[in-house]
Parts: C-alpha cells; sequence; structure tokens
C-alpha cells in the first residue's frame, strides 16, 4: 500500500484516543532508525514559527536539520521541512516503505493520520543532524512524545482542546509540561500559573529549566529585522526564544540568517493589503491586535471547539467588518451561530464573494482551513518552503 492509500483511509480526527496505540508502535519502530538531536515544541501557540526558526538557522549553520509540523495549509507534505525544502514525494514514499514494512500492514492501519506521519517524520528525518519535533495538541500523551528529546521548547501556553486537555490553565499547562525532557526552555507565557506548573513538573522530573528574557541583547536585532520583514512583534518574541533555544543546545549560528526566514501563514503580507494568520484561538486574538496597526475586514471562520465569540470579541477593535468564508471540514462551525455572535457584537458582515477591495486592507484569520480556503479562492496551490 502506497502513502497516499494509506493516508486516505485514514480520518484526520479521532473522537477515541488510545495513547498506548503509538507508544507500541513506537517501541517497535525504535531499533531499527537513528536517534541524533532531537528538539520538541510544546505549547498552545507559537511552536510553528519558532521551531522553524530554530531548524532554519540550525541549516544554515550547516547542520542537516529536519522539522516535523502540523497541520499543514495545502498538502500535506508541508508537515516534513529538510533544509529549507518541503519533503519531496518521493523521500516521503521512500520512508513510508521502510516504515511500514517495520510496522506491517495490521499496525500501519491502526495508527492515527497524526500518529503514522509522526513516526514517518522519525524515519524521514533519522540522517539529520538534528530533527525539530512540533507536538500536536497534547504534551504527556502526544504521538511526538514517545521519543526521547534533548531539549523541550514550551512556547505560550493557553485555553485551548480543553475538552482533551483539561478545564483550567492550570490542568492544561500541567499535560503539556508532562512532556518536558531533561532540559526544558519555557518562552513567554501569559498566564503566571504556567510558570508555578512548570517549576512543579520540572522539580518532579529532575528536569533543568530554562527561561525566556526580554533583556536578550540579540532581540534589538531581531525586531530591526523584524521590521525590515514586516513581521509582527509577537514573533519578535518566539524567534528571540529559538536563539534562546540555540544557544542551550551550543548549535553555533548567524542571527542575520533570520533575513532569509519565511514565515508563511504568520501574520504573512500575502499582498500589499492582506495579511494571513493561521492564528485560531484568543492567545492569538490577541497577539492579533497588538499586531495590526489599524482597523481591517476580517475574513473569517472557525472551527467549532474554538471560543468564536471570545475571539471576535478580542478582534473587534481592530475589525471594520466581517466577510465569512466557508471552510471544508467535519470540524467547521456553524455558519448561523456565528453570524448571531456577530449581531451580538454589533459587527457588520457578509459572505465572502472573493471581491476584495484595493482600497481596504484585509486580515485572513480563524483557522488553518480559513487560510486554506482563501488561498484557494486566490488560485494558490501549494506554498514555497523557506
Amino acid at each position: 500500500m502506497d502513502l497516499i492509500a494509506l493516508l486516505e483511509s485514514k480520518p484526520l480526527y479521532y473522537k477515541e484516543f488510545d495513547p498506548k496505540r503509538i507508544v507500541e508502535a513506537y517501541q517497535i519502530l525504535e531499533p531499527h532508525i537513528k536517534h541524533p538531536r532531537r528538539v520538541q515544541l510544546i505549547g498552545t501557540n507559537a511552536k510553528g514559527s519558532t521551531g522553524r526558526a530554530i531548524a532554519h538557522l540550525a541549516s544554515k549553520s550547516g547542520l542537516s536539520v529536519g522539522h516535523y509540523t502540523s497541520p499543514h495549509i495545502l498538502d500535506f507534505k508541508e508537515r516534513f521541512w529538510i533544509n529549507g525544502e518541503f519533503a519531496t514525494t518521493n523521500e516521503l514514499e521512500s520512508a513510508h516503505q521502510k516504515l511500514y514494512s517495520i510496522l506491517g500492514k495490521e499496525i500501519s492501519l491502526s495508527l492515527s493520520y497524526f500518529e503514522y506521519l509522526t513516526l514517518l517524520a522519525f524515519v524521514l528525518f533519522e540522517n539529520c543532524d538534528l530533527q525539530v519535533v512540533e507536538a500536536g495538541l497534547g504534551g504527556e500523551y502526544d504521538a511526538t512524545s514517545v521519543a526521547k528529546y534533548n531539549l523541550t521548547v514550551v512556547t505560550p501556553i493557553g485555553v485551548d482542546h480543553s475538552d482533551f486537555l483539561g478545564n483550567t490553565i492550570e490542568e492544561i499547562a500541567t499535560t503539556k509540561l508532562k512532556a518536558i525532557a531533561p532540559k526544558a526552555l519555557l518562552a513567554k507565557q501569559e498566564y503566571e500559573e504556567v510558570y508555578t506548573v512548570a517549576q512543579r513538573v520540572a522539580k518532579e522530573k529532575g528536569s533543568r529549566l530554562y527561561f525566556y528574557t526580554d533583556s536578550d541583547r540579540k532581540q534589538s536585532i531581531v525586531a530591526t529585522i523584524a521590521k525590515s520583514k514586516g513581521w509582527a512583534n509577537y514573533l519578535v518574541e518566539n524567534i528571540t526564544t529559538a536563539l534562546r533555544a540555540l544557544d542551550i543546545l551550543e548549535i553555533a549560528y548567524n542571527i542575520y540568517d533570520l533575513n532569509s526566514l519565511q514565515l508563511f501563514g504568520r501574520f504573512y503580507p500575502f499582498a500589499q493589503n492582506i495579511w494571513i494568520d493561521v492564528g485560531h484561538n484568543t492567545l492569538a486574538a490577541k497577539a492579533i491586535v497588538q499586531a495590526l496597526p489599524r482597523r481591517v475586514v476580517l475574513i473569517f471562520n472557525i472551527l467549532s471547539d474554538k471560543d468564536a465569540k471570545e475571539v471576535l470579541k478580542i478582534l473587534k477593535p481592530k475589525i471594520e467588518s466581517v466577510l465569512l468564508i466557508d471552510i471544508e471540514t467535519q470540524r467547521s462551525s456553524d455558519m448561523q451561530e456565528i453570524k448571531e455572535i456577530l449581531e451580538d457584537l454589533a459587527i457588520a458582515y457578509r459572505e465572502f464573494d472573493n471581491h476584495l477591495d484595493p482600497k481596504k486592507e484585509y486580515l485572513v484569520f480563524g483557522s488553518f482551513y480559513t487560510v486554506e480556503a482563501f488561498l484557494r479562492s486566490q488560485g494558490v496551490e501549494s506554498i514555497e518552503s523557506k
């Protein structure tokens, strides 16, 4: 069975979760692959951009680096980045054939979409010098957590996926932080409770905890580069965290290689008057409000498990009006419910009809699916990797 056929047999989301499934599969795989240095990113927001900055700078320094991220926007190959390029179909198929032969048909078919792709990444990247691995929605029981890591980078943790992770910030932080490696770097956090939980979990696990600091002398250089590239302030914090991670790993880098770093979908200037951002929760909405220089027309949709009302309430000061765009996923919100929320918040709206006024500025925001739907409406079928 080829990779595409196998993936098409798997649903993207499962209602029931069995943490033992991936553990047993990895125990079979582990003796058959190489294990280079690995960095895991856990958290609610900023995993993608922080991880890509780590991978980009390490690769530019001369190391061979693989970066595994999720979800994708247009093509699942976006999840597999090797030295500045997305993995090719042939590379993925070759890794799949090795993985499938080791696990066998029964286990391969039993794994979820994300679980199988996670193990595929470990096979695909086994000859790299460094693997940068982004956790999915969890931590302790995330599929990526079956492997051993040299460093865990804990990006900002917020309230999200509460049906899986817990109902309070303490519960969510505990679930995520229980995955930390012997060394863990804590990025700047919005909730003080995260620091308390991190210190407790680190003590229990015997892990050494490092902290992000605003006084990092390199941050001013990052800020200058960010201004020239039009990056939002939150990306300055993410990239400064990435530099700290590289320092902890004792990986040399040239900070000015950030000039060639592309962060597609992260407050990305798709056109002169259009920003696209794959943010999808309240933390992301707060960051976007700070990033936007003025009011915009919001092209919006959001998944049903997100707090649409709170997200729109946060964004309201920077919203001129809303264009509602359809997205294709079983997790999409009920459009009528979003309309009722907009009416309750007194925000003008209409349905997106692909007409964009060159005199207005737009933000596409709400989920990876929202960005995907917009890009496809503009005829974009692939994303360049860097």
